[in-house]
């Protein structure tokens, strides 16, 4: 009987070891997901920062292509003149 009961407070104690891994695996497990909400949301707001600073960057290069009297710039700015013209007169004819 004393071997019955050895095995079966073994049993219990290898049970015990298991409930208390189980509970600490667990709370790693939650503070793992909240850390992953948290970097989920920094490299969110890294995208959106990264978007803007694109954009900024498209503008400042558009920007500074038109800066100056180089030959290039001038060029540039009859092509969006004869544009803003076409588009005007396809305008005329839309109202017609």
């Amino acid at each position: 009987m004393s071997r019955v009961a050895n095995q079966l407070t073994q049993v219990l104690d290898k049970t015990a070891r298991l409930v208390e891994l189980c509970a600490a695996l667990q709370e790693e497990n939650d503070t793992l997901r909240l850390e992953n909400q948290s970097l989920e949301v920094a490299v969110e707001t890294s995208k959106k920062l990264t978007i803007e600073l694109e954009e900024r960057v498209r503008a400042l290069k558009l920007a500074r292509s038109l800066e100056g009297d180089s030959e290039k710039s001038l060029d540039i700015k009859q092509k969006i003149s004869e544009f803003v013209r076409e588009i005007d007169k396809c305008i005329v004819l839309l109202k017609k």
